[in-house]
């Protein structure tokens, strides 16, 4: 029997992609959905402004919409596709009431007992959910930033080997982050946006948290600087990352480098998820590769490509890395986190009787 899940922010752009991703889930079926207000009381076929390439799920468009801010959704656990202007307290109210709640917004990512996850990289960061007290046996699960995820996977291998003393990153990132209807179209076409509100600060601040080691009730943070430019750029989906290292040890060759990201592997515990890729990174030969159009979808859209590694007169090493920004940067790697949690018998069964007693 599948676990039922629902779906905070379900008409958004993540939360539609929740809804593709989800269809055919081994393990998953989406059984609720909640929007805001104006679209309540209604079926989601009708709602819903679909942007996705594939076709609206029939099961899916059947479905009620709920109001959000009225009633708790029939389901096991939810994933909150919600904007984080409204995620904070919604998320809260889920996870008092005892539901797991895998959310893709910012709110609580830096909370020092909420893992910030990406399960190829703290699996182990999920022990931190037994030290949330919401009143209740719920918990939040967060995945990171659309930009900080690339870049952290990319620096993983290397700061295990190596250790790293700090870090530069300038983001090339695609218009499908901001969400939709997204950056006007005469800010878009032909230009490039060097400003993304808020992005360079969680740049720069959670791979500190992702790559840092579990202590007592929360994580005691890695210890190398970030510096991060953001800047939009006229591409649909995929975000790329030019980013230079200067590590801890001396003397790293480009072949050790190369070496450390091409024998990643992911753990155990993840290579057989059903979201899991075949690689979480892929190593490109040739130097005008990643590219967005051609690279994205590597993995289904869950594997980070690496290209043009090579060393960096003023740090250590450079390279260019790529990740899809709307499914491992939000809903993928939320699917994943859930699929993780699952595994290790963190998700159940809630039953009727639980809901109809959450819902008084």
């Amino acid at each position: 029997m599948k676990l039922r899940v629902g779906i905070l922010g379900a008409t958004g752009a993540v939360g539609q992609k929740f809804v593709a991703l989800l269809a055919d889930h081994p393990w998953f079926e989406v059984t609720g959905l909640a929007a805001s207000e104006r679209s309540a009381g209604r079926s989601y076929g009708d709602v819903v402004h679909w942007l996705e390439n594939t076709s609206l799920p029939s099961k899916a468009a059947k479905l009620e919409v709920q109001n959000a801010n009225e009633a708790l959704l029939d389901c096991d656990f939810v994933f909150s596709g919600l904007d984080s202007s409204v995620a904070g307290s919604l998320e809260e109210v889920y996870a008092r009431a005892g539901y797991p709640v895998i959310s893709n917004a910012r709110n609580f990512r830096m909370h020092p007992t909420v893992p910030l996850l990406i399960p190829e990289v703290n699996p182990d960061h999920l022990n931190l959910i037994d030290s949330q007290d919401w009143g209740s046996e719920g918990y939040i699960v967060t995945n990171p930033n659309c930009a900080s995820v690339g870049i952290t996977m990319a620096l993983k291998p290397l700061y295990d080997a190596f250790g790293i003393e700090c870090v530069h990153a300038t983001t090339m990132q695609a218009l499908s982050g901001a969400g939709y209807p997204g950056v006007a179209s005469l800010d878009a076409v032909s230009n490039v946006v060097p400003f993304i509100s808020g992005e360079e600060e969680k740049v720069e601040s959670e791979p500190l948290k992702i790559l840092g080691t579990l202590a007592g009730n929360g994580v005691q943070p890695a210890t190398f600087r970030v510096s991060a430019q953001c800047n939009r750029v006229p591409v649909i989906d995929g975000h790329l990352a030019a980013v230079s290292v200067k590590f801890k040890k001396t003397g790293v060759s480009i072949e050790s480098a190369l070496q450390a990201i091409g024998q990643f592997s992911i753990p155990r515990e993840v290579s057989n998820l059903p979201g899991s890729p075949e690689r979480a990174l892929e190593l490109m030969v040739d130097p005008t590769h990643p590219q967005p159009r051609r690279h994205v979808n590597y993995g289904g859209g869950m594997t980070v490509t690496i290209g043009r590694v090579r060393s960096c007169p003023i740090l250590d090493l450079k390279f260019i890395c790529l990740v899809h920004n709307t499914i491992r940067g939000a809903a993928g790697g939320a699917i994943l986190n859930a699929e993780l949690l699952a595994s290790k018998g963190k998700l159940k069964h809630r039953s009727s009787v639980e809901l109809a007693g959450v819902a008084s």
